[in-house]
């Protein structure tokens, strides 16, 4: 049993919401959703009654509850007590996608060493098939990942939230004075894109075929911090998450383009396989990605 599992119940339970109980855990609506009706079917039993949108423990639930808060307590003293004085150290591998890089470590590796200088981080850049197949064998501790909404028995979800993603273009692109653009303005556009298959580059190339539309790039590249260099001088436009280009755009060298009628839900999440020992040393890196990637 996910002891995360009854953490959320618990949360649950006492505001009496799955909405609020996902805000104040940093979850998805869907996700507590997902952990708790996975608690039921552990627990073969039914936890909440649900009624025109309201929710109430069952007898069942009120005593599931209570054994909920104690094994609680139990683990925080377990982990108080087993926790070493001595200072964090270790090695922690970390798969994520590349333009999470600079966001995480950039300017603010500094802080990191100075905070954890006992760790040794290990990052390797992937995609997200590839961050999984690096999971699942072990060969990484923690991936953060910025793809569609996973949902999957077999990881632990620390940290979630959308991230918002906008076509992007130099500041003098004559399309950004229109306030409402149609993707179809677009799609002839010298376009300059991360490879094909990644992350929301394939989110991004799905959604267009189920608009019977493509776009062929006259630039893949791995490198969103080279695609915004590339995009600032006029060579193209692209598609990228806001916090990528959010100092070009603040500068004034880069401009986001109001596209009407395409969206996509792109999701930011730092997960681990829960088989995992998390050790003090991970502990302390997934503390420092949900300060640094996540915004509450």
């Amino acid at each position: 049993m996910d002891i995360k599992n009854l953490i959320t119940f618990i949360h649950v339970a006492e505001l009496n919401s799955f909405t609020k109980a996902a805000e104040k855990l940093g979850y998805s609506q869907s996700t507590v959703s997902f952990q708790i009706r996975q608690l039921e079917n552990e627990l073969n039993t039914q936890l909440f009654e649900r009624i025109n949108h309201t929710i109430a423990l069952t007898e069942t639930g009120v005593q599931v509850l209570n054994y909920a808060h104690q094994i609680s307590k139990l683990t925080q003293e377990l982990e108080k007590n087993m926790k070493k004085e001595e200072e964090v150290s270790g090695h922690v591998r970390l798969a994520m996608a590349d333009s999470l890089c600079y966001s995480l470590l950039g300017e603010k590796f500094p802080d990191f060493r100075e905070q954890y200088p006992g760790i040794m981080l290990k990052i390797i850049t992937a995609g997200t098939e590839e961050m999984f197949r690096l999971i699942n064998h072990n060969e990484v501790d923690v991936i953060l990942t910025l793809d569609n909404h996973i949902y999957n028995t077999e990881y632990v979800i620390v940290k979630e939230e959308k991230a918002a993603m906008h076509f992007v273009a130099d500041r003098n692109c004559l399309l950004g004075q229109k306030e409402s653009i149609l993707v179809q303005d677009l799609i002839q556009m010298p376009f300059i894109l991360t490879e094909k298959g990644m992350s929301y580059r394939r989110l991004m190339d799905e959604k267009l075929a189920e608009m019977s539309m493509e776009i062929l790039p006259v630039l893949e590249i791995g490198s969103t911090s080279l695609i915004c260099s590339l995009v600032e001088q006029g060579a193209g436009i692209s598609f990228l998450p806001d916090y990528v280009t959010e100092k070009e755009v603040a500068a004034g060298k880069m401009i986001r383009l109001q596209v009407s009628d395409f969206e996509i839900d792109v999701w930011k999440q730092l997960l681990y396989h829960r088989d995992k020992w998390i050790s003090p040393q991970i502990e302390s890196v997934l503390q420092y990605c949900v300060n640094r990637e996540f915004s509450s």
